[in-house]
């Protein structure tokens, strides 16, 4: 089979978070960037699919700069064939969306696996907006996936519960928890990474729809108040004029 990987860029999860001091751009100083770990779980997969196969292609994706270079190298030591990167910032999700669609719509996939949702912006749209650009069908949230032929059997999460579905291929999936583990590379993998083909395309159109106004840090949170058991009224005062959840 042929399978395209969408490679997200986060910033890891023990990152400092800060701004510009006009709020309207993310500071990128001192920030370690890696691989999404839900785009890590459908380059796992990949692989894995692949390997059950008896053989195929794995493209890894990504529409970034030149600073996310590093992290589509690790996916190639991974296991990945090739890499892309389109090379644009990636403004919101429709962008990134049309840019991969842009990419892959003459290439003959099989299959586009990308993770539910990248950890910083938690958008978890571009799985669905693949589908439609590319009039493919779209499964969110797969758990568990199997491929006979030119049909893939398929677990996703629902609400209160997990429906199991069959889609034909080509379709797009994201990929969520207990898919399968991520690999982590080897010194062999890491080394064939270095010659494994690279490639930089120009971005396609300017599709973006969206623009930040403003960044914005959470308040801080307020210290906890300790009430008497028999302060009862006191407590529903408080979750009515402070917690305002009644």
């Amino acid at each position: 089979m042929k399978i395209l990987v969408c490679i997200s860029n986060v910033p890891d999860t023990t990152t400092k978070i800060t701004f510009s001091s006009d709020n309207k751009e993310f500071n990128k100083a001192g920030v370690q960037y890696i691989i999404n770990p839900y785009d890590e779980l459908a380059l796992t997969k990949a692989l894995e699919l692949n390997e059950a196969a008896g053989g195929g292609t794995v493209t890894a994706i990504h529409v970034g700069q030149a600073d996310a270079e590093p992290n589509l190298r690790k996916a190639l030591a991974v296991g990945a064939d090739d890499a892309v990167r389109i090379d644009a910032a990636p403004i919101d999700g429709f962008f990134v969306a049309s840019e991969i669609a842009h990419y892959a719509k003459d290439k003959g996939f099989d299959l586009i696996l990308c993770g539910r949702e990248s950890i910083d912006y938690n958008g978890g749209m571009v799985a669905g907006m693949l589908g439609e650009l590319l009039d493919w069908p779209s499964v969110n949230v797969i758990t568990s996936i199997s491929i006979n032929g030119g049909e893939a059997h398929l677990e996703r999460d629902i609400d209160g519960g997990r429906e199991v579905l069959t889609a034909k291929l080509p379709f797009v999936g994201s990929c969520q928890k207990e898919l399968t583990e991520p690999r982590i590379p080897n010194m062999r993998g890491i080394m064939m990474a270095r010659s494994k083909p690279l490639q930089v395309l120009p971005v396609a159109a300017n599709t973006a729809h969206t623009q930040v106004a403003t960044y914005a840090a959470p308040a801080p949170k307020a210290g906890c108040k300790f009430l008497e058991p028999t302060q009862v009224e006191e407590l529903v005062h408080l979750l009515h004029t402070e917690a305002k959840v009644i």
